[in-house]
């Protein structure tokens, strides 16, 4: 098939573009998506069958304080996206990266915040969303963009709403790559946020088998939104403790250094029962086993001592 991805270069895109680049002809989004004239220009000229929608900015912490970019991004972009592939004649599906972020406010965060959780549940499709952050406000944006001109248009999409993945090794802002790496350079302490919500997780290797899946089954999954999973959340500190264990680190944790987040959110878990169902994907990497691969990797890395430079999105040590 042509596939026009966007975020090539991205942690999702570039592994998607390994896995994909030998099976299909790949085209990727050389200009900038808020541009949409230039945009237009680009797909209809590739007239692509499938459209891979990852680019976007995804630090969620950050869209509290550039709230304006993040929107002009992944929003505006978004909908540049989507208004040119409402006109392309040969397209089978637009591939939409949500987030599990959409869901957002949720009368059992309030109970865990104040120590009253009875159970862990895992939300799912039908569950209402409630975005309490920028990032998530402008994700979930999209989608009722997206189910908008399906209804408008016929325009077919699918919309995935992301589990927080691990598995990186040339970035350690995202919270597993951060506790590894802060616990590989201080032996003694290391400084984090907040302890006490839950979040679930996926490894790069499951989240790649999905999203090809879907790319692959374009007719099975027209118009769909799908939570991946897995239903495996876990409190921070104990995933901090787990972490730790592995790694046979013994120092102290300083909890709460960073500014508190507005309407932090204290649970965020999603099960993959829809998608298993329709499309026979499930995850298959044990939380345990990803974490003992990332690690490796870090530790890899770390015993080149490659330097830290602008190559490598690598913060300084505290």
């Amino acid at each position: 098939m042509r596939i026009f991805i966007t975020g090539a270069d991205g942690f999702i895109g570039q592994h998607m573009v390994e896995r994909l680049k030998d099976k299909h002809e790949l085209e990727f989004l050389t200009e900038d998506l808020r541009d949409h004239a230039k945009v237009a220009m680009q797909i209809s000229t590739f007239d692509p069958e499938i459209i891979v929608h990852l680019a976007a900015r995804t630090e969620v912490e950050d869209s509290f304080y550039e709230q304006i970019t993040f929107s002009e991004i992944n929003y505006v972009g978004t909908v540049n996206l989507i208004e040119t592939a409402a006109k392309l004649p040969n397209l089978k599906n637009f591939v939409f990266a949500s987030t599990m972020e959409v869901y957002g406010w949720q009368p059992i965060s309030d109970l865990i915040r104040d120590g009253k959780e009875e159970g862990i549940i895992a939300f799912n499709e039908s569950t209402p969303p409630n975005p309490n952050a920028p990032y998530a406000v402008a994700k979930y944006g999209c989608e009722k963009y997206l189910e908008y001109a399906h209804r408008s248009y016929g325009l077919p999409f699918t919309a995935i709403r992301q589990t927080n993945a691990y598995g990186r090794k040339d970035n350690d802002f995202f919270v597993t790559e951060q506790i590894i790496t802060q616990m590989l350079k201080n032996p003694n302490e290391i400084n984090l946020g907040y302890g006490e919500p839950y979040r679930n997780f996926i490894h790069i290797d499951d989240l790649l088998d999905a999203w090809e899946t879907v790319i692959t089954n374009p007719d099975k999954c027209q118009g769909e939104i799908f939570c991946i999973g897995p239903d495996n959340a876990i409190k921070i500190k104990d995933y901090v403790t787990m972490i730790a264990d592995k790694l046979g680190w013994n120092g102290h944790v300083n909890w709460n250094t960073k500014p508190a987040r507005p309407g932090e959110i204290y649970l965020l878990n999603s099960t993959n029962h829809k998608i298993t169902t329709r499309l026979g994907w499930t995850p298959k990497v044990e939380l345990s086993e990803g974490l003992d691969r990332t690690i490796a990797t870090w530790k890899e890395i770390f015993e080149k001592e490659l330097p830290y430079n602008q190559d490598r999105k690598f913060s300084k040590g505290k």
